[in-house]
């Protein structure tokens, strides 16, 4: 039994078959959608990407095997499209454990939010001063990594950070809850939170006379938004912070897509002062062409590629090309995720200006940050 659910939605219910009964009829399908079809003379393709359920192993009802159905279609549409897949429960149980993440992500921003009253149009701040990132009882926080000179050895910016301490679930890794967020689209309310709060500890440092660069990722459809360009602008004035003390670091996924329009908007930043990394270097693809057009000032080379430095030669030789391509386009170099010694004089030795990883500090709160950097100024007014 062939039925139309709505929209591009078809059902197919396929009586008395075992798993291997509904692959040949999905089979059978997308082998019908692939010859191409004509319409008004013109040629077109259309493919089609199945999910299957299972009576009664996977479900005893007719809503719940539609239902995990359509969850291993979207399962299938991610991998790749006009292919199929069967229902695993344990997509189900991933699923549930991803929205009580978000959910629990969206508390947590609430209970920021509630705490203080914004002051921007983006995110709460405060500029009172009394208080410190790092010593409040939010579950969520900024931290900031020190980003290093490799020849003089000074802290000269730090990038921030996003960590979050769960009441129930403990310390979530951001690994574990940025692509969650990202899923639902929370990111960008959460990126405007970290981007206000970077903001004024930079402003609150500037006001104590210590001029510290920081830099903020934003994400794809952070970077998207209409009102992105405007909003990094009011952010800066509603905390009275140079622009070019903030740094905003974008993949190269996010530049590459909508070419066009990424281009625009990175003029925009750069006309207003604001300065612009490309992050995670190398894991992606990059017309230099396009690079080229850019105007950015640092590239930032992936944890990835220096993990296995200096003894693994893919990874040197990566290195080295990244150096000569940024010097080719007048670009500085940090290194993310540098741990040892070695690693560090292998990037001193082919020019790499910068780095940062926890040979020198993990990501700190401000407090702990500020004490890495006091001996760091005395040392300069002796």
């Amino acid at each position: 039994m062939l039925a139309r659910t709505g929209g591009d939605s078809f059902v197919v219910l396929v009586h008395h078959a075992d798993a291997r009964g509904a692959e040949t009829m999905a089979r059978r399908i997308v082998e019908a959608m692939a010859p191409s079809f004509t319409l008004e003379g013109a040629p077109f393709t259309v493919t089609c990407t199945i999910g299957i359920a299972l009576y009664p192993g996977d479900a005893m009802s007719a809503e719940a095997l539609l239902r995990h159905a359509e969850s291993a279609m979207r399962g299938a549409k991610e991998g790749s499209r006009g292919g199929f897949r069967f229902h695993q429960p344990r997509a189900d149980v991933d699923l549930r454990s991803r929205m009580r993440l978000d959910h629990a992500m969206r508390q947590a921003l609430a209970q920021e939010t509630a705490a203080r009253p914004p002051e921007s149009g983006l995110a709460p701040a405060r500029r009172d001063g009394a208080e410190r990132q790092g010593c409040t009882d939010s579950r969520l926080r900024v931290h900031y990594q020190p980003q290093i000179d490799l020849q003089s050895g000074q802290i000269i910016g730090t990038e921030a950070l996003l960590r979050w301490r769960d009441a129930e679930l403990g310390e979530v890794p951001p690994a574990e809850f940025i692509p969650v967020a990202e899923e639902s689209g929370f990111i960008v309310a959460i990126g405007e939170w970290v981007l206000d709060r970077a903001v004024r500890q930079a402003a609150d440092w500037l006001a104590q006379g210590w001029r510290m660069p920081v830099s903020v990722n934003v994400s794809a459809l952070q970077f998207r938004q209409p009102a992105f360009v405007d909003g990094v602008a009011a952010v800066l004035a509603a905390h009275g912070l140079p622009a070019e003390l903030l740094e905003l670091e974008l993949t190269e996924s996010i530049l590459l897509r909508d070419a066009d329009g990424a281009l625009q908007r990175v003029q925009a930043l750069a006309e207003r002062g604001v300065r612009l990394a490309i992050d995670d270097f190398g894991t992606g693809y990059s017309s230099l062409g396009y690079l080229k057009r850019l105007p950015i000032s640092r590239l930032k080379i992936d944890r990835s590629f220096v993990a296995g430095l200096p003894a693994d030669a893919s990874d040197a030789g990566i290195v080295r090309a990244v150096m000569q391509l940024a010097q080719a386009l007048r670009l500085r170099v940090v290194a993310e995720g540098v741990e040892t010694p070695a690693q560090r004089q292998f990037l001193r030795d082919v020019g790499c200006d910068e780095y940062q990883g926890f040979l020198y500090a993990a990501a700190l709160d401000s407090s702990a940050f500020e004490q890495r950097l006091v001996p760091q100024l005395a040392e300069r007014l002796q």
